[in-house]
């Protein structure tokens, strides 16, 4: 079934801009909505139903959100703080009235959402949602050239913006855009303006294929995406991956290393538990010592992070620290995306806790997990099969250029289908990730005989370190800005660690030492105009890059050959330091982040 844009059920929406920018109904995947699970009414509006609906199921008075407990670099550990689902619905419902009343929005405008993983910034979304407006949620970490591009993009009226992510955003010089902060503690803070409104608020009756979100992601070419998702991919996803892979108790308490920029964090860390009526941490924490912390203080069984921080975590208990062992004793569930996840990897985490890790993997394009397994029918190595109400084939592009399934056991493309995919929010691009009906998220994959899927690798020049997926034309774009910079190549390569690590092949200006001082240089200035996440780990300088006579980069040949890819030039300077943060992650492939991007 390929629903199209032209449905019987009108918008809710009074600004159309997103409606209005949807890809050609000729263009869009097919969508797989036959299952009775996913059988939604014509008007359903996706925060009502993960806060309204789970109230009137299971009564207001459950613990819906945690907050606090996690310790700042300083030592200082902030104060723990829960709120049942009925005191967030009046939060939410407080903020709706604000949207609507003191900010002007009207259903359809897109309302940009900034600032750390926080219990307000959950409800900020919450409230978009039942204020009928779409959600537009960036990362903290994203630069003011970033934050404008998205804003541009997506045509933003307005922003819900956390104090202490507001410096970036103010220098966006976004026109026309209207910024209101939270946690400012002033009489312009929203949540003081909200501190006044009417506990309830009407949800706006949405229809089943109106806007909720458009998520961004960087493709291949550094330029973003806006991925846009309908209230009923919100519920979709909730009922396929979580229902009935995760399969989530009400007792659960989720927590996750995710932000809420990226739809991984989005999905594993509200969608979920709320439409379970389960309770989850929202709050910023990073590294091992930190993750077992809250752990342990929170009694934590719902896990969602990348396999670097499993590593990490391994790390730890390696160490023989029995508090770590002890910290571990309340998980039951472990959920791992944003980059491939290795058969030794699974299998030491499962000897060390005796937890099966769920891996899987997901798209932005994709909204969620659409690959993955759990308990007995994980098979280590691989990430899966296809979750429930999801198809998945392994493809090649034939002669003529149509798609043509390709044996069990040989590599190719994969594709996949399901009641979620992809459209692009007025993107050509739409074109080569949808074929045929089918979304191609860009990841070179092995069917099994058996079923299984396994993973072999990207299909594009998409780096995936640590979870984030990084755009090499889009980090290239920034360091050429600098003037001691005439060329730049930047690639992934393979790190133990991190799965990849972005390294920077610089051909630098005349007179320009090739030392550290100059790596130094170049990782600030990168530093001050991207997410700190895409800045090179090392740089290598060299005399030129590998073209091919026509001009073209031989990205491959700088991949392969390491360091010395161009085979000759001035002596190298490399520069792996880290950067100042613990890398959050996303569900892998396609910008993916969960870029699930």
């Amino acid at each position: 079934m390929r629903p199209t844009p032209s449905t019987p059920v009108a918008t809710a929406h009074v600004d159309t801009f997103a409606r209005d920018h949807l890809p050609p109904a000729d263009q869009w995947p097919d969508l797989l909505l036959d299952d009775p699970a996913l059988d939604y009414p014509e008007r359903v509006n996706c925060g009502e139903e993960l806060l309204d609906r789970t109230i009137a199921r299971l009564g207001p008075d459950r613990p819906a959100v945690h907050a606090g407990g996690v310790s700042s670099p300083s030592g200082e550990r902030s104060p723990r703080r829960t709120w049942t689902y009925g005191e967030l619905r009046v939060l939410v419902d407080r903020l709706a009235h604000v949207l609507r009343d003191e900010m002007g929005v009207v259903p359809g405008n897109r309302v940009l959402l900034r600032g750390p993983t926080s219990p307000y910034l959950a409800a900020c979304w919450l409230a978009v949602m039942k204020a009928g407006a779409v959600a537009v949620t960036v990362l903290a970490a994203q630069r003011a050239r970033e934050l404008a591009t998205l804003c541009r993009l997506a045509r933003v009226s307005h922003a819900l913006c956390d104090a202490r992510s507001a410096d970036e955003l103010a220098q966006a010089e976004v026109p026309g855009l209207r910024t209101w902060l939270f946690g400012t503690g002033d009489a312009a803070d929203v949540l003081r303006l909200a501190a006044g409104k009417p506990d309830l608020f009407g949800a706006v009756a949405t229809a089943a294929d109106d806007v909720a979100l458009i998520a961004f992601t960087s493709g291949t070419t550094g330029v973003p995406k806006g991925c846009v998702h309908f209230h009923r991919d919100v519920l979709a996803v909730a009922d396929t991956f979580a229902a009935q892979v995760l399969r989530p108790r009400p007792d659960d308490v989720f927590a996750g290393t995710p932000p809420l920029g990226f739809t991984f964090g989005l999905g594993g860390l509200v969608l979920f538990p709320l439409r379970v009526g389960a309770s989850t941490l929202l709050d910023e924490f990073k590294g091992a010592a930190q993750t077992l912390d809250v752990i342990a203080q929170h009694r934590i069984s719902v896990l969602f992070t990348a396999p670097t921080a499993y590593r990490a975590l391994l790390a730890r208990l390696a160490e023989g620290d029995r508090g770590a062992a002890r910290a571990l004793s309340t998980l039951r569930r472990c959920v791992s995306a944003g980059e491939h996840l290795p058969a030794a990897t699974w299998q030491a985490w499962h000897a060390r806790t005796g937890l099966r890790i769920i891996d899987g993997i997901g798209a932005t394009e994709m909204l969620h997990i659409f690959l993955s397994a759990a308990d007995e029918a994980i098979r280590p190595g691989c990430t899966g099969v296809p979750v429930p109400g999801f198809e998945a084939r392994i493809v090649a592009e034939g002669p003529d250029g149509a798609l043509v399934p390709v044996p069990d056991g040989t590599p190719g493309l994969l594709a996949v289908r399901g009641p979620v995919g992809c459209r692009y929010l007025a993107d050509e691009r739409q074109r080569a990730y949808v074929r045929e009906g089918w979304n191609l998220t860009g990841d070179t994959y092995v069917r099994e005989q058996d079923g299984y899927f396994r993973y072999v690798a990207r299909a594009d020049d998409m780096i995936i370190s640590a979870g984030y997926n990084i755009a090499g034309p889009e980090v290239e774009e920034v360091l050429l800005g600098h003037p001691d910079v005439r060329e730049a190549a930047v690639v992934g390569r393979p790190d133990a660690r991190r799965g990849q690590i972005a390294v920077a092949h610089v051909v630098l200006a005349d007179g320009v030492p090739a030392d550290e001082a100059t790596a130094e240089r170049l990782r600030q200035h990168a530093l001050a105009r991207a997410a700190p996440y895409k800045c090179p780990r090392a740089f290598v300088f060299t005399a030129g890059l590998p073209r091919t006579p026509t001009g073209k980069l031989q990205r491959f040949r700088l991949r392969e050959g390491g360091e010395g890819a161009a085979g000759h030039g001035p002596p190298e300077a490399r520069r792996a330091s880290e950067q100042p943060h613990e890398p959050d992650q996303a569900p892998r492939s396609g910008g993916s982040a969960a870029d699930l991007e």
